[in-house]
């Protein structure tokens, strides 16, 4: 049964306790954590307060830059990243999302390199306490500052190669819902996917990311829906929104409007 989450990056200024008192009143299932508000929050306290929210963690955001790209060693990002292994563990969250980190002046194929040792080295970990590694891959457009991996057919592969049900792909339509056919792609990707994030845009990713609100945009989003549902995709659904075109949103509403939109997705399946 398809969860529907609300991604803590689509409400920035609320802090974590406003987000989880928010999401669940709208009627959320799950929420996708923001690994930063969680810290400032307090991690014994989030989980009390999820518990008496009734409200399930659909992934932890995130681990990565395994190329050096944000400052960090290539140790120190493998450090960081067994850390958030243990606090998804921890919050019993459906996957933890992964970015390898850009290029950061290394070729494509070393890049690539880096991130098959960090992944080997966080593998046995995950495996151990349950948790799902979920690679995002991103639109060319704008992946510069998170990824090396633009293309779905590369990261598939990529994900393949570690041969273990631990290692998942996080399908996002903002990034992807853009390519032609992409409804009858999903078949083939559904078994693979440890996460849909669901967003809308007017245009292709250019530069900066820039969603629009759900409906309002050109993304094929009920074919997208009724392809990951009728090939058995039962995981979690997260909404995340962010961008220019929404900048100053009343988030209660932002999340109202989320919400009844993802519901006729989901209806328009059945």
């Amino acid at each position: 049964m398809v969860r529907l989450s609300m991604n803590e990056l689509t409400t920035l200024r609320w802090s974590f306790d406003e987000d989880v008192r928010h999401y669940a009143a709208a009627g959320f299932e799950s929420i996708a954590v923001w690994r930063q508000k969680l810290s400032d929050f307090g991690e014994q306290r989030a989980s009390e307060l999820l518990a008496d929210n009734a409200l399930a963690v659909s992934a932890v955001l995130w681990a990565g830059g395994f190329t050096g790209s944000d400052g960090r060693s290539h140790k120190e990002s493998i450090e960081d990243a067994l850390e958030a292994v243990q606090l998804t563990a921890d919050l019993k969250a459906g996957s933890l999302v992964v970015y390898t980190g850009p290029r950061a002046g290394h070729t494509h194929n070393h890049a690539k390199r880096l991130f098959r040792v960090a992944i080997d080295e966080l593998l046995p970990c995950a495996e151990d306490r349950g948790v799902t590694l979920a690679l995002e891959p991103m639109h060319v457009g704008c992946a510069s500052s998170w990824t090396f991996l633009t293309n779905l057919d590369e990261t598939l592969e990529l994900i393949r190669s570690f041969d273990s049900p631990h290692v998942k792909l996080v399908f996002d339509a903002y990034h992807f819902g853009h390519l032609p056919g992409i409804a009858d792609r999903l078949p083939e990707l559904s078994p693979w996917i440890a996460l849909v994030q669901l967003g809308d845009a007017k245009q292709p990713p250019c530069g900066e990311q820039n969603r629009c609100r759900l409906g309002t945009g050109s993304l094929p989003l009920q074919a997208i829906m009724a392809a990951l549902v009728n090939s058995g995709y039962a995981g979690d659904v997260d909404i995340e929104l962010m961008g220019e075109d929404l900048e100053n949103p009343d988030y209660a509403e932002l999340l109202g409007h989320s919400k009844r939109v993802a519901c006729e997705l989901l209806a328009s399946c059945r």
